[in-house]
């Protein structure tokens, strides 16, 4: 990529037809090398000569998860020899989808995530410390990596998990600044509690934090967040991202929600007819990739329901931000009359300190409606926090889950079963 990100900083006319100048690039490229979408512009009587403004896209059915388990190589739009690397998504619902990428598509997505972190207050002065891992066709990795790389700043590859690992390592090479999942910091900070490590004289000033939530629906710190900055005294960033967008949302040190970067995504909020919601309303974020040559993707729906912010930033940035993620469409529980959506029960468990562990399975009983089953790993295994626990949900969800204790060892296969790239919390047994 040849631009600075420099258009996040222009007015949003500009930026809107640049995007549009994109879009119609886009198009004629799919019209020509998209097996996909060739079919789908003449199974629905579209000429994509007529699409040319961001609007038009409401003409266009919107592409589906299962779109691209169904029909996955009819998505590439390149000869197999131009692929230089597959990656795949996490599989979180539904079988993971083959994401194609060509040399100029890894450039775009260090390209991203360079200007995810200078959004986030990153300097070629930086050490960032990187708790996940960069195999198992795990794009957010080599992403960071190549971001980073691009940056110009130095990086250490820890890998995920083991806390005295990850401290022993911050001991040495004074890293400041790390990219990890919030849990796991939280898991950090009780291991320097349980180790007399004095948290504020880490070398460590703020966290890239990916995966989790960390604000509420109002932007506020939600209590992952709040409990770890009520300990540890670094800044947060909170990112969201896909491995199908090949493109991340992040924040600035304002924590307003995570930026578009514009020259590299179009972002849509759809209703369940595929129309755009009206400002400040809920829907679903849609995305067309814009520069992607493997796998471009037009009116992709993530499935994950936030709201948007036009205002423009005090960063100076007048770019469209995104909440966090309220809900995912597929994750929507139905239980006992109450609709509760997977990210809000999480925030609730994570308010509890008998709980140390969690895992969310829903299942369909003999009527079919939803039944929620929370596997837990309990602080201990007495009376007194069965009863704590018990009587906590039933007041906050107003509804009881049923309740099937675990082990530390059975927690852990339960949450990282074989090939898993991160902990999994909701199970979908759903008919």
């Amino acid at each position: 990529m040849n631009e600075l990100p420099s258009l996040s900083f222009q007015p949003a006319g500009h930026i809107k037809t640049h995007q549009e100048k994109k879009l119609v690039n886009l198009v004629q490229y799919l019209k020509v090398n998209s097996p996909f979408y060739k079919r789908l512009f003449r199974e629905n009587n579209i000429d994509p000569d007529n699409i040319r403004h961001i609007e038009d896209l409401a003409q266009i059915p919107p592409t589906e998860k299962e779109h691209l388990q169904l029909y996955n190589k009819e998505f590439v739009c390149v000869p197999q020899h131009q692929i230089v690397e597959y990656m795949a998504t996490s599989g979180t619902v539904g079988s993971p989808v083959t994401i194609a990428l060509t040399e100029n598509d890894l450039q775009r997505l260090a390209y991203n995530e360079y200007c995810s972190f200078v959004c986030a207050d990153g300097s070629a002065s930086d050490i960032y410390q990187l708790m996940l891992t960069l195999d198992r066709q795990f794009m957010a990795g080599i992403a960071y990596y190549l971001g980073i790389r691009k940056l110009g700043a130095g990086q250490v590859r820890v890998g995920p998990g083991v806390p005295s690992l990850q401290w022993e390592v911050i001991e040495r090479l004074k890293p400041n600044a790390i990219v990890a999942v919030p849990s796991f910091i939280v898991k950090m900070i009780q291991y320097a509690r349980e180790n007399g490590i004095d948290l504020d004289q880490s070398s460590v000033k703020k966290a890239i934090c990916i995966g989790e939530n960390l604000r509420k629906e109002d932007l506020s710190l939600n209590i992952l967040g709040t409990r770890i900055t009520e300990n540890w005294n670094i800044q947060l960033y909170s990112t969201y991202a896909s491995t199908e967008m090949q493109t991340a949302f992040t924040e600035c040190s304002a924590g307003r929600g995570g930026h578009q970067n514009p020259e590299l995504v179009i972002l849509e909020l759809i209703d369940d007819n595929g129309n755009p919601v009206a400002p400040g309303e809920i829907g679903e974020v849609t995305i067309t990739t814009l520069g992607v040559e493997g796998m471009p993707l037009l009116r992709y729906k993530t499935g994950d329901l936030c709201r948007a912010f036009y205002e423009p930033c005090s960063c100076g940035r007048h770019t469209t931000r995104l909440s966090p993620v309220i809900g995912r469409k597929k994750q929507m529980i139905k239980f006992k009359g109450t609709t509760l959506f997977a990210p809000a029960l999480f925030e609730i468990i994570h308010k509890m300190d008998a709980i140390k562990e969690y895992v969310t399975e829903v299942y369909s009983n003999e009527i079919g409606t939803d039944e929620v089953l929370l596997y837990i790993l309990p602080a201990n295994t007495s009376e007194e926090t069965d009863g704590k626990i018990k009587t906590y949900l039933q007041a906050r969800l107003r509804v009881m889950p049923h309740i099937k204790y675990l082990t530390k060892e059975e927690m852990q296969r339960l949450q990282f079963p074989e090939g898993a790239r991160k902990p999994v919390k909701f199970i979908d047994k759903r008919v």
